[in-house]
């Protein structure tokens, strides 16, 4: 673990997890200030030396507020938090994220966000369709993303932003009924 105030991380790490949760309790806009975190230098200086990182939830917020992927995340369409087990399409299996899903073009993994609905700009939004970096999809788009956007990838795929929550889809035994988040844990290690 590394805390914020930190301006190094460990050497040779593999992976980077920034989790879900709140980050200075989110009052100016989610995932703003921590994005000023001392330690983000050292999250993009090794997202640019190509460590795979991982945003889930506030941890997408952040990355998307430090600029180290685009868009924003911004309240949810109906201005409630949602808390459920969702379906999502896989809409790029050819990433080190998503490779031990194989054949299969849906997921369930969980959502619990006040603050999840995926913007960026019509250009930005043709360009992450256009190379691929659509990673997951909504099936039911509980927050209103824009085109049900529910994650992305970097240009280099090594960073990954996401809301839905693979950890609460860890064993078919916890909340979501689903293990398919462990199936993004295993891909990003096979890639590793």
């Amino acid at each position: 673990m590394v805390w914020h105030g930190e301006t190094e991380l460990p050497e040779r790490l593999d992976l980077i997890v920034l989790p879900g949760g709140f980050a200075y309790g989110d009052y100016l806009r989610t995932g703003a200030v921590a994005a000023l975190s001392p330690v983000m230098g050292a999250v993009k200086h090794a997202a640019d030396r190509g460590v795979a990182v991982l945003g889930v939830c506030n941890g997408f917020q952040i990355l998307c507020e430090a600029g180290i992927l685009p868009g924003a995340l911004l309240r949810n369409a109906g201005l409630k938090y949602v808390c459920k087990a969702t379906t999502l399409e896989i809409a790029n299996a050819q990433t080190r994220w998503t490779a031990a899903f194989g054949e299969r073009r849906d997921a369930v993994m969980t959502v619990g966000n006040g603050e999840g609905n995926y913007f960026a700009d019509e250009d930005t939004l043709y360009r992450l369709d256009g190379e691929g970096r659509v990673v997951f999809r909504y099936r039911d788009n509980p927050n209103g993303s824009v085109r049900g956007i529910a994650a992305i990838s970097c240009e280099a795929g090594n960073v990954l932003g996401m809301m839905p929550h693979p950890d609460r889809a860890f064993d078919a035994a916890l909340s979501s009924g689903s293990a398919d988040g462990a199936l993004l844990f295993q891909s990003v290690a096979a890639a590793a």
